[in-house]
């Protein structure tokens, strides 16, 4: 049995539309006008047990829409989703005690308070015992280094070390759903490097499902193998991580090295140049003309080495939503 499964979900928002204008306005209190915006349109997944998976798509696409159906923060306008055997939006408190979502927009930390006080507070909401609750909060603050910190307000911590405050206090009931939205957001490099690798150790110990959103491609490439992308509440792909950019990337990066004294003159019409730093020069050549250029190339020019790669992830998935300017959330 899956530990999520999701049929045909539709989230659906009516949103008051006003005119501009004093009579328009005047109008509007007779009589308001309201259009449709699907949030979620027609979703379907499964995700098993132990699956570390990222959901990908601009900003509006329902991504976080999704997360919160999920969650039972809100009611879905049809179809329907299991988690670990629960409706969320039944709201059950046996489904509560299963999951944890965090978000890098929203703190449950109290501001004012050292993060050990809002640790206190969870163990008494999830029923934590003494015990298990002191051995679960020492392997935690330990694996995010941040024992020293616990008696400090939390307004007087980094963002990054309020990230990881946040995520122990989502781990202490030892959930077996994680949904993560934006966890590193906003972080510096260190900091988002030591939340993906606790992330990833965690995750491979604990054996726990998790749903990751993220606008930085390096968290996803570093966590997950398999990754779902939505667009417009629709579902656009749903698998391998790698598959991503054969499917939608439709260029490739050519790397030359050019033999000492050769002047790569005219290169500009085989593709765009990425880089020039003589004696190597980088193309983007369109996927279909690779072979063509290549060929091309090597005949016209005194070439000492080349390769040809793949374009980066998160280059593929900029240009794949760079037309999409209207959000659906």
């Amino acid at each position: 049995m899956p530990a999520i499964e999701v049929r045909n979900l539709c989230r659906t928002y009516k949103v008051y539309r006003k005119r501009e204008g004093l009579m328009a306005s005047l109008k509007g209190l007779l009589h308001r006008e309201f259009s449709e915006v699907h949030a979620v349109r027609d979703v379907s997944f499964t995700i098993d047990e132990g699956e570390m998976l990222a959901f990908l798509g601009p900003n509006g696409a329902g991504k976080t829409t999704t997360l919160k159906l999920l969650s039972g923060l809100i009611v879905p306008t049809s179809g329907t989703a299991t988690v670990l055997g629960h409706v969320p939006w039944k709201r059950e408190d046996a489904y509560r005690r299963r999951f944890s979502l965090v978000t890098g927009q929203k703190e449950q930390l109290w501001w004012d308070l050292p993060a050990q006080e809002s640790f206190r507070l969870h163990k008494e909401i999830y029923r934590i015992s003494g015990p298990d609750y002191d051995s679960r909060l020492e392997e935690l603050t330990e694996l995010l280094q941040v024992t020293d910190l616990m008696q400090q307000p939390v307004r007087e911590l980094s963002l990054g070390e309020r990230m990881r405050m946040e995520l122990i206090a989502a781990l202490l009931h030892r959930p077996d759903v994680l949904f993560l939205d934006e966890p590193t957001i906003g972080l510096d490099v260190v900091s988002q490097r030591r939340v993906q690798q606790f992330l990833r150790k965690y995750q491979a110990e604990q054996g726990i499902t998790v749903i990751l959103t993220s606008h930085y491609m390096k968290d996803v490439e570093a966590l997950c193998d398999r990754a779902i992308v939505i667009n417009k509440g629709n579902v656009i792909h749903d698998g391998a991580l790698a598959e991503i950019v054969d499917r939608f990337s439709q260029h490739k990066i050519i790397e030359l090295h050019f033999a000492s004294g050769s002047e790569p003159n005219g290169i500009d019409r085989f593709g765009v140049v990425l880089e020039d730093r003589g004696p190597m020069i980088r193309l983007q050549i369109e996927r279909q003309r690779v072979s063509e250029a290549l060929s091309a190339i090597l005949q016209q020019y005194d070439i000492e080495d080349i390769s040809v790669s793949e374009r980066p992830l998160e280059d593929v998935i900029a240009e794949l939503f760079a037309s999409d300017e209207e959000p659906a959330a």
